[in-house]
């Protein structure tokens, strides 16, 4: 078996976040559904920009900020994803290994330009992304790094990047690669609009074993069998060696076959902005689920960076999530 190098390796879209206060009107007048990620194309995201209040730009994408909050607790961690060589590739390449993430993938040298998230947080904290993908949905099967994936604990799929064609096919190739080295292949089902999109096929990835671990919030779960919360859980059981939900305040919990785990909500001063909550609690789960910590010990450490993240704008931790961790009583 090839040596283990990285704790987890993180497949998905590499985007630049660009993150602005905004009234519901705001949404309204552009026909945005609050709370979900809806995908543009690069004119809609001009459009949409230009009307936008003052931005912050901060390097984003959802596996791009779960191993950026791995790599915060003190993991070893991996990320392949697609962009542009231009400014914003430049930033996020740079933003990501500064953070302390493996990041090795080619930008594309022609194309579309590096992908941005139009992210618009309202009062209540709730964010609503509007998404132009442009270059990371050309990651294709030859940026997938085969030495890498064998040797990460954990390959992490993002759902988004079931979206583009070569993108799936790369998201296979890597997890294919990581069973045969004996590893897990995780996989977020990022978002109830994309469970809608592709729910056959996830369940299928599920029950095929192609993936092991399935992290999913509430809306997420439910929509993926079109019921409600307690027969979806039942049905999760039977479907992935192991499953992982978060529940907004009423907190998360881990099942694996009859085993049930579950934590609560850790303490939060005020939501300030939900985006990046679930790449977060994924961060400290993985972090633990890859050192062989308890399901409890996970959860609680997925729990507490999840609270950090929703207390101030922005989907990259701003505390020290290990000396945080470490003052709560947790191991990492």
């Amino acid at each position: 078996m090839t040596v283990q190098q990285l704790d987890v390796i993180g497949f998905g879209n590499a985007i630049v976040d660009v993150i602005a206060r905004s009234e519901e009107a705001f949404l309204d007048r552009h026909g945005m559904r609050k709370g979900g990620m809806t995908l543009i194309d690069e004119a809609r995201a001009e459009a949409v920009y230009a009307d936008m209040g003052p931005g912050v730009e901060i390097s984003g994408g959802s596996a791009a900020n779960t191993m950026v909050g791995i790599a915060a607790l003190g993991g070893r961690a991996g990320f392949i994803g697609k962009v542009r060589d231009d400014e914003l590739g430049g930033i996020f390449a740079h933003d990501i290994r500064a953070a302390g993430v493996a990041y090795a993938t080619p930008a594309a040298v022609a194309g579309p330009t590096t992908a941005r998230c139009l992210i618009l947080v309202t009062p209540d904290g709730e964010r609503t992304m509007n998404t132009y993908l442009g270059a990371a949905q050309h990651l294709t099967p030859a940026d997938v790094d085969a030495n890498a994936v064998a040797s990460a604990g954990v390959t992490y799929l993002e759902g988004y990047l079931w979206d583009p064609a070569e993108a799936k096919e790369a998201f296979l190739k890597a997890a294919d690669i990581a069973h045969k080295a004996g590893r897990t292949v995780a996989l977020t089902l990022s978002d109830a609009f994309c469970v809608g999109r592709y729910r056959a096929e996830f369940l299928n990835l599920m029950r095929e074993g192609i993936v092991d671990l399935v992290f999913a919030n509430e809306a997420e779960l439910t929509s993926l069998y079109e019921t409600g919360f307690d027969a979806a859980l039942a049905q999760l059981r039977r479907d992935v060696t192991r499953g992982v939900v978060t529940r907004s305040e009423k907190g998360a919990l881990s099942v694996a076959g009859e085993d049930l785990v579950v934590v609560p909500a850790h303490p939060v001063a005020k939501v300030v902005d939900t985006t990046g909550a679930g790449d977060l609690f994924a961060s400290g789960y993985l972090h633990g689920f890859a050192r062989g910590f308890t399901p409890e010990e996970s959860l609680k450490l997925g729990a507490l960076a999840a609270a950090e993240i929703i207390s101030h704008i922005g989907a990259r931790p701003e505390q020290g999530l290990k000396a945080l961790a470490l003052e709560n009583g947790l191991r990492v």
